[in-house]
């Protein structure tokens, strides 16, 4: 999802799409331990998703 579309969600859309990317997260870091991920590359994508994220809840945070 890109900034733009973040920041067209309500901070309620915004905290339940965080927790969501935190659990897909989560669990593809206990596939990663037990050998069971073969796109290793979805480890970053997530990261970089939630940090997008955090970006556009702390401006909205800041401009309110």
């Amino acid at each position: 999802m890109k900034a733009q579309e973040i920041r067209n969600l309500s901070s309620a859309e915004i905290n339940l799409k965080l927790n969501e990317i935190r659990e897909k997260l989560l669990l593809l870091r206990l596939r990663k331990q037990t050998g069971q991920v073969e796109k290793t590359h979805e480890l970053r994508f997530l990261r970089k998703e939630i940090a997008r994220f955090e970006t556009v809840k702390t401006q909205k945070l800041v401009t309110q």
